[in-house]
């Protein structure tokens, strides 16, 4: 543990007898803001031994702290004007990042070079890698994690998730693509190169089902290097049957396969799916 972060959980401990106004307390928690902010530390990233996402919670002590720390403030950006507790980042054109009038990112996140942000919203604790476009009216919550090159399609909607503490942000790994209006929220994974049609709904709870055999995948998961639908599966219930959600892998790709934008297009068609 660096001893940045024993001050911060020792902080957190105590956090309820902190005074707001505490000058050394602040300092302590903007140092950690200002780590997520330049990329140095992030919120969470997959262990590759173990496949799994590990969380540092004490980044994510750092974020609940900076809210209750921080005084609210006006923020004029003319023609725009903001009151919030938490300022904008800065030096876009410095970090090679391409931000189109419209889109904001909060301080304590991190945008690689040559992100593209349409306009759209990425909140704290947020890590976008490079290549990855934003499209327009897509939003990355608090805590998510996306991979380089990445695709999230107008009107994506990434939840963030700062507590419980513990639990994992979304995750969507290295040249995914999400299309429209697609909603992935409360800690759900979407591997590399996985392709997410529009309006697909994905959170831990949804099954993921392989259309081949019927075999459930996981919940909340959808595997590299898969095309994913939107559908439904039947449950009976007393008041009759109704449909469920559920997503549908309805083809496994070689890795790099998802560049083959023709091919994809005619596939999701043939299901009556559009990207």
């Amino acid at each position: 543990m660096s001893d940045l972060e024993v001050q911060i959980e020792k902080l957190w401990v105590r956090r309820t007898e902190v005074d707001p106004s505490d000058g050394e307390a602040r300092r302590l928690v903007q140092s950690a803001i200002d780590l997520l902010d330049s990329g140095e530390e992030r919120v969470a990233e997959i262990d590759p031994s173990s496949d799994q996402v590990v969380v540092h919670e004490w980044l994510k002590h750092a974020i609940l702290m900076l809210f209750r720390f921080s005084d609210m403030q006006t923020m004029d950006l003319t023609p725009f004007e903001f009151v919030d507790r938490i300022p904008l980042k800065k030096g876009f054109a410095s970090q090679g990042v391409r931000v189109v009038p419209g889109a904001s990112a909060r301080w304590g996140s991190y945008l690689e070079s040559g992100v593209t942000l349409m306009p759209s919203y990425v909140n704290i604790g947020a890590r976008v890698g490079s290549g990855t476009m934003v499209d327009t009216w897509a939003t990355v919550g608090s805590c998510a994690q996306i991979g380089k090159r990445v695709h999230l399609s107008g009107g994506v909607g990434i939840g963030g998730v700062l507590e419980p503490v513990q639990a994992s942000p979304v995750v969507i790994e290295d040249e995914a693509f999400i299309g429209s209006r697609a909603m992935i929220t409360e800690g759900a994974r979407v591997g590399e190169g996985a392709v997410v049609a529009a309006g697909v709904i994905l959170n831990p709870s949804i099954p993921v089902i392989d259309a081949a055999t019927g075999a459930e995948i996981s919940r909340g998961h959808i595997p590299s290097w898969s095309v994913a639908i939107s559908a439904t599966r039947p449950r009976q219930f007393p008041g009759g049957e109704f449909g469920l959600p559920c997503v549908l892998v309805i083809k496994h790709l070689s890795e790099g396969e998802r560049h083959d934008k023709a091919g994809l297009n005619d596939l999701l068609r043939d299901h009556g799916i559009a990207t």
